[in-house]
């Protein structure tokens, strides 16, 4: 009598564990380098009581004197008005949670779909392989949906407008005769160089980690 044939199983407990469709170093990095940023730009902001400081706050006497003095005030307190400017963004973003998670959602999707996506781990969406290209090209069409042809746009732009209109006040009335800018400070010094510098040194890390992962 013979005996029973015996099916293949296969193992699949032995082998490499599966690849993660993001770079974690890369992001990694990006997140900590972000914070870094923030936080010795934050570090160089001038007092909230400087800024607000009522006996520097005179009417100017023409258009030209308000618009010099806003050119003196942006240098010296441009920590302080991209944190307003922040603030008034935020708040509006809380105040209409919809468009809020719309924004996280498209955020999201640039992080884990296209920046920080390990460019050996192709994307597979319904059967279909998108490559690079064409998931750079999709993100970029849903971002210019999404900022155009939605209420978030016009949200963004009330909210900056807002933000840059305080801050223009500010500055066209605030007397800038005893502010003296340190002339050693680097002019490029400031929230937005900060955010760009962390910005690129993450994209250098993204780029770098998915090639040394292949050696």
């Amino acid at each position: 009598m013979a005996n029973p044939s015996t099916l293949p199983i296969s193992d699949h407990s032995g082998g490499s564990p599966p690849q993660q469709p993001v770079s974690t170093p890369a992001f990694r990095t990006f997140l900590s380098r972000l914070s870094a940023s923030i936080r010795q730009s934050l570090s160089q902001r001038r007092p909230w009581l400087e800024l607000v400081d009522r006996s520097a706050i005179s009417r100017p006497d023409s258009l030209a004197d308000a618009y010099s003095r806003i050119r003196r005030n942006i240098p010296y307190f441009k920590v302080n008005y991209v944190t307003i400017v922040s603030v008034v963004l935020a708040l509006s973003l809380l105040s209409h949670p919809l468009s809020l998670l719309v924004l996280l959602c498209l955020f999201g999707a640039w992080i884990f779909l296209y920046l920080f996506r390990q460019s050996d781990q192709p994307l597979v969406v319904l059967g279909r392989t998108f490559s690079d290209r064409e998931m750079l090209a999709v993100l970029v069409i849903l971002t210019i949906v999404v900022v155009f042809l939605t209420s978030v746009g016009s949200l963004l732009t009330t909210a900056l407008m807002i933000g840059f209109g305080i801050v223009c006040l500010h500055g066209a009335f605030r007397a800038p005769e005893d502010l003296f800018l340190d002339e050693q400070e680097p002019a490029n010094i400031g929230l937005l160089s900060f955010l760009s510098g962390a910005a690129t040194s993450a994209a250098v890390a993204a780029a770098s980690a998915p090639a040394s992962a292949r050696v």
